[in-house]
């Protein structure tokens, strides 16, 4: 439902999404059928460990399951349905054809514990998408084995604390602009490195001046996100690079953001010496639930040496293989080799819109957040003038003199029939509205949502308190966040009395 009336009506049950509460004694959803094998003493094979009852366990009919989960599956949001606009998160469409090749027999049905021999093709799928993604960043050697993008974050700064501790000069610091990922800082600590803060100038770059007042011997990296979360290009990227290098220091890029540059530059050209990739957000892989994610390393040569174990290595032979002796390894950090299930959906993406495909998709995301920034602009504060990538950043200035703010707006949004814009990030915007409308969406789609925004910031001018108490057309209104995330309910227990939930 894109086109709704200004005054939204409230949904007519407003409680229908808080009824889950289905069991009741003696229901069954399914009936064993005889045994067709002689019994056996169950009592003398198991002792105390066997159960005469299940339990606590819900009490509920077939029928009941089906609807159920049918119910919650139509309250869900999906790419499928309309435009996802996080920010920051490239919520891509994910093409079926990447579906249907990781469901090809030979491929899903592989057993990581198979031997090589017998796993030349999955093999070569690896080593295809390795050098695939060696071409487009531009960097020397890679990992596949970090299983999401953090996961990539932390595999790269072991891989800088393992390269300075070979020099015989380990380092304290990592510098973190404050334009970056907020996973950024928190992977540093885990580490063992101190954060240090590196403020943004007034065009939302890195503080060239800063840089180089804070850069000592002390310093392992920068960890720098570019385009950053304003979606703004750092255009002084090879100073950056070369100030970090000239004492000693690493860039690490943050690639969460690949879906602005792919084809166009390479990171390893700009001065990069350590890179992940989200192969869930720039290679279109499933996202989230959908996943699981993948958070492939890239590294320049000097690193190679310290690459998690195994690496995949050509015999003499041509085939393939696993290399387990690499005595100056982090070690693993993946079970086998990383989630291969998303190498084989991001190398069909790859292959399927080859290099001039890749480029017209980067080129096609940067239109498209273009296109929502000039529609915007006037209606809702834009806080930097630079030129914006894949993904623009409003504030709710204006909106909030009548006292609302991004969050309300972000609900609104949703009877309109679209899923919320990020809010609140990056922290350096007070009041943040982050959209990323990446190049999946037609300019029909990108125009219904710009009418929706439109028509919700006349809203606020007309009736603000609608706005403030949105959404009205869910089964469930606005829920306390703040209780959800302190007090969470995340698993069923009944009453011994009446088997009801204890919510």
């Amino acid at each position: 439902m894109k086109h709704m009336t200004r005054k939204a009506t409230r949904h007519v049950n407003q409680n229908e999404g808080l009824i889950f509460e289905k069991s009741g004694s003696g229901k069954a959803a399914w009936k064993l059928a005889p045994l067709d094998v002689p019994e056996v003493d169950t009592q003398a094979l198991l002792g105390a460990a066997e159960r005469s009852d299940l339990g606590n366990m819900p009490e509920v009919s077939e029928i009941e399951i089906i609807r159920h989960f049918t119910r919650l599956s139509t309250w869900n949001y999906a790419i499928d349905l309309g435009m996802y606009p996080l920010g920051s998160c490239t919520m891509k469409y994910n093409p079926r054809v990447n579906e249907l090749v990781s469901r090809l027999d030979g491929i899903a049905n592989a057993h990581p514990y198979q031997p090589e021999k017998i796993s030349q093709g999955a093999l070569r799928i690896i080593k295809t998408l390795s050098d695939c993604l060696l071409e487009i960043t531009g960097m020397d050697a890679i990992t596949l084995q970090p299983a999401a993008g953090a996961h990539g974050e932390l595999t790269g700064l072991l891989l800088i604390r393992a390269y300075h501790d070979s020099k015989g000069a380990p380092r304290k610091k990592v510098l973190i602009p404050d334009s970056a990922h907020g996973t950024n800082p928190a992977t540093a600590a885990m580490v063992g490195y101190a954060v240090e803060n590196l403020k943004s100038n007034a065009n939302g770059m890195v503080d060239v001046a800063a840089l180089e007042a804070q850069m000592n011997e002390d310093v392992a990296a920068l960890m720098l996100t570019n385009p950053n979360t304003l979606g703004v290009f750092e255009q002084e990227i090879h100073k950056i690079a070369d100030i970090l290098h000239a004492k000693g220091g690493l860039l690490y890029m943050d690639g969460a953001n690949m879906n602005a540059l792919v084809g166009k530059v390479r990171p390893g050209d700009f001065g990069v010496d350590v890179m992940h990739l989200n192969l869930h957000k720039t290679f279109s892989t499933p996202h989230g639930g959908g996943g699981p994610g993948s958070g492939p390393v890239a590294i320049r040569k000097q690193l190679e040496p310290f690459l998690p174990r195994p690496m995949l290595i050509s015999k003499s032979d041509g085939t393939l293989a696993f290399d387990y002796d690499r005595p100056r390894s982090i070690g693993r950090v993946r079970s086998f080799y990383g989630n291969f299930g998303m190498f084989v959906r991001a190398l069909a993406y790859i292959l399927a819109n080859g290099p001039d495909g890749l480029r017209q998709t980067t080129e096609d995301a940067v239109l498209n957040a273009n296109y929502i920034r000039k529609g915007l602009e006037g209606t809702y504060d834009l806080p930097y003038s630079s030129a914006s990538m894949h993904e623009v950043v409003f504030s709710d200035k204006v909106q909030a003199k009548k006292g609302v703010r991004t969050m309300d707006i972000a609900k609104r949004l949703i009877d309109y029939g679209f899923h919320p814009y990020t809010t609140a990030f990056p922290l350096i915007v007070p009041g943040a509205l982050m959209i990323e409308p990446t190049e999946s969406e037609p300019k029909e789609e990108l125009d219904l949502f710009l009418e929706a925004m439109r028509s919700i910031a006349q809203e606020i001018e007309e009736d603000a308190e609608l706005v403030r108490t949105a959404p009205h057309s869910t089964r469930v209104s606005r829920l306390d966040e703040t209780a959800a995330a302190r007090k969470p309910v995340l698993r069923w227990k009944p009453n011994s009395e009446n088997h009801k939930s204890e919510v």
